[in-house]
């Protein structure tokens, strides 16, 4: 038994929330350990991205993740392998305001995709996380849902969360 791991102070563990607003929009709010600038920086910087995006526990792994943030960049181009397959995701930046708010379009589907928006509000040194999709019809999320789209977030955003406390530590808090 690692003894030393239990003594070791932790980051307090937020809760993620993923809630179904309307027929349309889904919202996934968490509050992360850590500044706006470096939780901004986690969702802008691609070597950073890399380190949390993907849930650990769903065997994928990230093979590509190209970013040229700002408006009318392109994101991601995300490549994800899960067992004998592939996956691309693309869109393009709609809204770039460091440290607050990124608007994309997620363009990878045939109906066009959600528009995600994520907001950074910092209050007592973390950051209040809104991820915000507005899918194109209620089939599109419930598509997403169903197809377990969703179901990683709250693995993913804790996965955030311990890389901001790292950072946070590693540059200290200002």
């Amino acid at each position: 038994m690692d003894t030393r791991r239990e003594s070791e102070p932790t980051p307090m563990k937020n809760r993620t929330t993923v809630e179904r607003k309307s027929e349309r929009e889904l919202v996934v709010t968490r509050t992360v350990n850590g500044p706006a600038r470096i939780v901004f920086e986690a969702w802008t910087k691609p070597e950073l991205f890399r380190q949390w995006w993907v849930p650990k526990s769903m065997g994928m792994s990230l093979l590509s993740c190209e970013m040229d943030v700002h408006v009318g960049g392109k994101w991601y181009r995300l490549v994800f392998s899960h067992d004998a397959s592939t996956m691309e995701f693309f869109g393009r930046y709609l809204e770039v305001t460091p440290h607050s708010r990124l608007v994309w379009t997620n363009d990878e589907g045939d109906d066009g995709g959600a528009v995600t928006t994520v907001t950074f509000e910092e209050k007592g040194g973390k950051t209040l996380l809104v991820v915000h999709d507005l899918y194109p019809s209620r089939e599109a999320l419930d598509g997403a849902i169903a197809s377990g789209a969703t179901a990683g977030m709250p693995e993913t955003l804790e996965q955030l969360d311990e890389l901001v406390v790292t950072l946070g530590a590693s540059v200290g808090r200002s």
